[in-house]
């Protein structure tokens, strides 16, 4: 009867003291009440705590977690109808106060996020919203962190998923952008062409400089020509008014001969002459030709023989002369 007794007191004992050691998992915070009221925390590990007089209250989770942000119609600034969904990354800090500080954490963190989201895109534009996504989410993490600060709660992150325009206003914003960039296309097309009509022109006026600059040149060089000849044609005067001031007539003889040469040969280059009349007789030319040799002779003292004037032929009497004439 005594062991027996022992044995069920030792059974007692050992149940009460199964009872009272608490485990608390790696990632976990248990919070420990006394008759109902708050202690202290428990740290993951092997905990003792008699049984009967403190039990768990809550089993925190102090691993960063996600809520969802249900996806919901939001009216923008400008009265456009978007579909908003997105996600909340948080974590527990202080686990007595997310355990008695606010009821259903989740739940709370949801309807928080929730309802800030319609303020903050509510105050903006339809293209606010789709270009300042993290400009939303930076908004959205400050007020909702703020506001979870006294739940121990603190908000890592909050990231819209998506954010979806109504079809009309989808298909709006395709014909806005093809007329941008069309817009776009046409502006370089007209840059284009004034960046090639400008190189045109400045090639244009390159040439006609250089051409200006090469009549010019041209010119100079022609009158610089003629200056040089009219110098030479004045010197060559010159030369032949001494040499007659001198009593030499051969002079003027070779001067007069030289130009009556040159005129007969522009008669013989002219393009349209087919035949030549002279009106002087040949026997001139040739005296005149005579002249020029002796000027030669008496120039350069040579010793070649005189031409000498040929014996005229008679002319010859045509049909209807007669003879005494």
């Amino acid at each position: 009867m005594l062991t027996t007794f022992a044995l069920a007191a030792a059974l007692l004992v050992f149940i009460y003291l199964a009872a009272s050691i608490k485990i608390v998992r790696q990632g976990y915070q248990y919070t420990i009440e006394r008759f109902g009221r708050f202690t202290e925390v428990a740290r993951p590990g092997l905990n003792f705590y008699p049984a009967f007089f403190y039990n768990v209250g809550r089993k925190i989770n102090m691993m960063e977690q996600v809520v969802d942000i249900p996806g919901q119609e939001i009216i923008t600034k400008d009265n456009a109808m978007v579909s908003v969904d997105g996600v909340v990354f948080f974590q527990v800090l202080d686990a007595a106060k997310a355990a008695y500080e606010v009821s259903e954490l989740y739940v709370a963190i949801m309807q928080l996020a929730t309802t800030n989201l319609r303020t903050v895109m509510g105050s903006m534009d339809l293209d606010e919203t789709l270009s300042k996504r993290d400009e939303i989410n930076a908004r959205l993490l400050s007020v909702v962190d703020h506001a979870t600060g006294s739940w121990g709660v603190k908000i890592t992150r909050v990231e819209l998923k998506d954010i979806r325009p109504p079809a009309d206003i989808v298909n709006a914003m395709g014909r806005q952008m093809k007329a941008e960039r069309e817009k776009r296309a046409n502006i370089l097309d007209a840059e284009g062409m004034r960046a090639s009509e400008i190189l045109r022109a400045e090639g244009e006026k390159q040439g006609q400089i250089l051409q200006a600059e090469g009549r010019r040149e041209a010119a100079f060089r022609d009158a610089e020509a003629r200056e040089r000849e009219a110098e030479a044609e004045a010197k060559a005067t010159q030369m032949v008014s001494d040499a007659i001031s001198a009593g030499n007539p051969q002079a003027l003889n070779y001067f007069i001969a030289q130009k009556y040469v040159e005129a007969i040969s522009g008669f013989a280059t002219s393009p349209n002459a087919k035949t030549i009349l002279f009106p002087v007789e040949a026997t001139q030319l040739i005296g005149t030709l005579g002249g020029i040799g002796e000027l030669a002779r008496e120039t350069f003292g040579s010793t070649a023989p005189t031409v000498t004037d040929p014996t005229p032929t008679p002319r010859r009497r045509g049909p209807f002369e007669q003879s005494g004439s």
